[in-house]
């Protein structure tokens, strides 16, 4: 069977590259853009940078902005609305994965209909059209939304969080602007930075794993484990680093998929609004360990991307502990807890668990998991 592979159009990466939308949006003809972004965004000004660059250029747009940090089935439908009435040809999705998500979702369903209820998208929906034409403008180093296939909506009345996965909802164009991202405080920094960790980290031990997405996750670990630290303390060199690592990083995953990290962490943000990259920090070591006898030497290359030093003289349980406590360190440096102790409630795992094991991501996970397994990882955590 042939692996596919998606990516983007066209993307733009380094500081600056938001002046690129003008020429990007008239090149194709568009007229007026709807612009998602979350209310955040705009309070602090982050979002009138691209809204500058439509001003300067003469180009109409109308912002929406009922957008919340896990987006719901609500701010997609009544993004839909805003949508038609607004008269816009194309998006511009300004923020993280919830300002895309939301985008992707709305974008979707103008131009399929026929799956106006949005929880027919979860999974793998079988849409006809491309949705509305999307320009992604990441704000955090994390999600990698601008060039993946995927999205997550909330569904509240249920408490769970859908994963949608659909090749027709990639941008078209992305502007991987470091600047965008420099007034994000330390801990969304954190947080987002060890999502993307976790995107290189799962996208290379996948079930679906092979050389051409292996290459883009091993270089993500490199450049993420090298630049965290000073993105975090707010260094240039640091915010560029992890601009380009997480958006290589989500060329890998997008195509090859995730595993149970994610399947535990999307609950916790469904039930407890838990912010996802945290979930995934915390969650990662752990499922390292659980799933470290299912991945041949793919953990000495892991140790090895994030500087260990010596790892070729390494048994294969040193290089798998050393890699696992890199992952540690790394998390610790940069702020995140150390467990779910302050996260999850004991009487709700089995909900939890239930969720995870049913969540879209558990598929992929290299190796074969239950209800079980998921069940004593959470209380592993707490």
């Amino acid at each position: 069977m042939a692996n596919r592979f998606i990516l983007n159009e066209t993307s733009y990466h380094g500081a600056g590259a938001i002046a690129n939308i003008a020429d990007e949006a008239k090149g194709r003809g568009f007229k007026k853009a709807f612009v998602c972004s979350d209310p955040d965004l705009i309070k602090f000004g982050v979002t009138k940078k691209v809204l500058d660059v439509l001003d300067g250029a003469g180009l109409a747009y109308e912002v929406y902005s009922n957008i919340k940090p896990n987006p719901t089935i609500e701010n997609v439908q009544t993004g839909v609305e805003a949508y038609k009435k607004s008269g816009a040809d194309y998006i511009v999705a300004i923020g993280g994965g919830s300002s895309m998500d939301t985008a992707k979702a709305v974008g979707i369903i103008i131009k399929n209909p026929e799956f106006a209820d949005v929880r027919s998208l979860e999974g793998t929906a079988a849409t006809k059209n491309k949705c509305v034409p999307i320009f992604a403008v990441p704000t955090t180093a994390g999600t990698a939304a601008e060039v993946t296939i995927n999205y997550v909506i909330t569904d509240v009345e249920k408490n769970r969080k859908m994963v949608c996965v659909d090749p027709h909802d990639i941008p078209v164009v992305a502007f991987i602007d470091s600047e965008m991202m420099s007034t994000m405080p330390k801990g969304l920094t954190a947080a987002t930075g060890m999502d993307a960790l976790t995107h290189a980290i799962e996208g290379y031990i996948t079930a679906g794993a092979w050389e051409l997405s292996d290459m883009f996750h091993l270089k993500a670990i490199e450049i993420i484990s090298r630049s965290l630290r000073g993105a975090v303390a707010n260094t240039s060199e640091g915010r560029e680093g992890m601009a380009l690592g997480q958006y290589i990083a989500g060329m890998g995953f997008s195509n090859v998929g995730l595993g149970i990290v994610h399947s535990m962490a999307h609950p916790l943000g469904a039930l407890y609004d838990t912010p996802h990259g945290i979930a995934n920090a915390i969650i990662l070591p752990t499922v390292m360990e659980y799933n470290a006898d299912a991945t041949g030497e793919k953990y000495r290359e892991i140790a090895r991307a994030m500087g260990v030093k010596g790892v070729d003289d390494m048994s294969q349980a040193e290089y798998r502990k050393a890699a696992i406590d890199a992952v540690k360190k790394l998390s610790e440096d940069v702020g995140i807890p150390a467990d779910l102790k302050d996260i999850v409630k004991k009487e709700d795992i089995p909900f939890l668990a239930q969720s995870a094991y049913d969540d879209a991501c558990r598929p992929g996970n290299p190796k074969e998991t239950s209800v079980a397994d998921i069940t004593k990882l959470y209380e592993s955590l707490i």
